[in-house]
């Protein structure tokens, strides 16, 4: 690949300025082509991205050292910059480099496929996935096997591909399979993310035999219940759900449960019957039906309810300021950015809050109010404190809190705090009242 110039660079936008104007034809014939030929443009262009990603990450650890910066701060952030570039979160930032670097300095047959657009990324992930455990020259004989000859692969699918490079991984190192079973073992978790709907997917990352054990013990008694007629009117599905459910609380409905749960919603929603949706804590949008759903029957059980006031402008739904002269952010302080940000202020991370931190530093005169205060995971937090980087807050008039942050490579990307649910509409005296309010309620069991 030639070196980068900014002519090529503007030929690039040009040519994807023109792609933005074709539109589907009568003749599919010529559609099949151009899919065909599109596809192979989005692997040429992984080849690219994975190069060009490597080499900024060599230029920026070869000018911090020649500037004499202590090593452990050569790759301070370098992951973040490429995410921001690429509008994706910090965490698929890394991920995107660790691919770049296994392509470009180990895998050199799988990299030359790509540009040939005989392998797509998806697959291209897959193997450097899959051989992750294994030392660089392991790693080359992999990619020599699968991808030195193009045919190889041909007509293979994912899970095919999954199992030829576990296969020759095995052959080449067990000892190192072996360990990273292990290590994956010891990282066995529980996340839930959103789902459409006002549902929610709970995911666990467990040992393969835990999880078909516990999935066939579930589909066993859901259809046991089915058999005997106790199922209720539910199908095997619903049943199996509420089995893990009743298993893993202890409870048959979440009611008995003791758990606290926060919601963000305007006093209209709540109150006279409003629409807009309200905001669950570490979760995202409820539709307000929903939400007054939950509080009436938190009250009808007769469980720890409690109502707290919040402040906001009722033209921008930015809240209202609270002012600190504590060095660090005091709780209050830290519960209204967490209401305001909801998670990490980097621009495409929607990691959870870990860190409170001051957008200009306190060693810069950085005052702590929750202006000049944001939310970041733990990871936005330690890049933003490598070398060249910076951030400021921006003033908004009749908007919401903004962040303007700059990279070391001099471009800056811009983070707005969403707006809170607006209030009920009020004479112009009583808007400057106007305020959300989260409802906080405890259920006992």
């Amino acid at each position: 690949m030639g070196e980068l110039v900014a002519a090529d660079l503007a030929e690039l936008r040009a040519f994807t300025a023109r792609l933005r104007c074709v539109e589907a034809g009568g003749d599919a014939g010529l559609g099949i082509e151009w899919l065909d030929a599109i596809e192979a443009l989005k692997s040429v262009g992984c080849a690219v991205l994975a190069v060009i990603s490597d080499g900024v990450a060599t230029s920026i650890r070869a000018d911090r050292g020649a500037r004499g910066l202590p090593r452990v701060e050569w790759d301070r952030g370098i992951a973040s910059q490429i995410a921001l570039a690429r509008r994706e979160s910090p965490n698929r930032g890394g991920r995107h480099l660790g691919f770049a670097q296994a392509l470009v300095h180990e895998m050199p047959h799988t990299l030359a496929m790509l540009r040939t657009g005989r392998l797509n990324e998806w697959r291209a992930t897959l193997l450097v996935r899959e051989t992750a455990c294994l030392s660089a020259a392991d790693r080359g004989i992999v990619d020599r096997r699968l991808c030195s000859d193009p045919a190889t692969l041909d007509g293979v699918g994912d899970r095919g591909l999954i199992a030829r490079a576990k296969a020759l991984a095995v052959e080449l190192d067990a000892a190192a399979v072996v360990a990273r079973h292990r290590k994956a073992v010891s990282e066995r978790r529980v996340t839930t993310r959103p789902a459409p709907d006002s549902m929610a997917y709970l995911s666990v990352l467990m040992p393969v035999e835990q999880a078909v054990c516990l999935q066939a013990t579930l589909g066993r008694d859901a259809d046991s219940l089915i058999a005997t007629g106790n199922s209720g009117g539910r199908t095997r599905n619903q049943l199996m759900v509420d089995l893990l459910f009743e298993r893993g609380t202890g409870a048959s409905v979440a009611s008995g449960v003791p758990v606290a749960v926060n919601l963000v919603l305007s006093d209209e929603t709540l109150l006279a019957g409003g629409h807009e949706a309200a905001q669950l804590q570490g979760f995202g949008p409820v539709p307000a039906g929903i939400a007054r759903r939950l509080v009436a029957d938190a009250v009808d059980r007769d469980t720890e309810t409690s109502l707290r006031r919040v402040y906001s402008c009722p033209q921008s739904g930015a809240l209202t300021a609270m002012e600190s002269q504590a060095r660090t952010f005091p709780k209050s302080l830290r519960k209204l950015i967490d209401l305001r940000d909801r998670t990490c202020r980097t621009p495409w991370c929607d990691a959870p809050i870990r860190h409170h931190d001051h957008i200009r530093s306190r060693r810069r005169s950085g005052e702590t109010s929750v202006h000049n205060g944001s939310g970041l995971c733990e990871a936005c937090n330690f890049a933003k404190e490598g070398d060249g980087w910076s951030a400021r807050p921006v003033h908004n008039p009749g908007g919401t809190h903004l962040i303007d942050v700059g990279t070391p490579t001099g471009h800056h990307y811009r983070s707005a705090a969403p707006p809170l649910p607006a209030p009920a509409r009020r004479s112009a005296h009583e808007a400057v009242r106007a305020n959300t309010r989260i409802v906080r309620f405890v259920r006992c069991s």
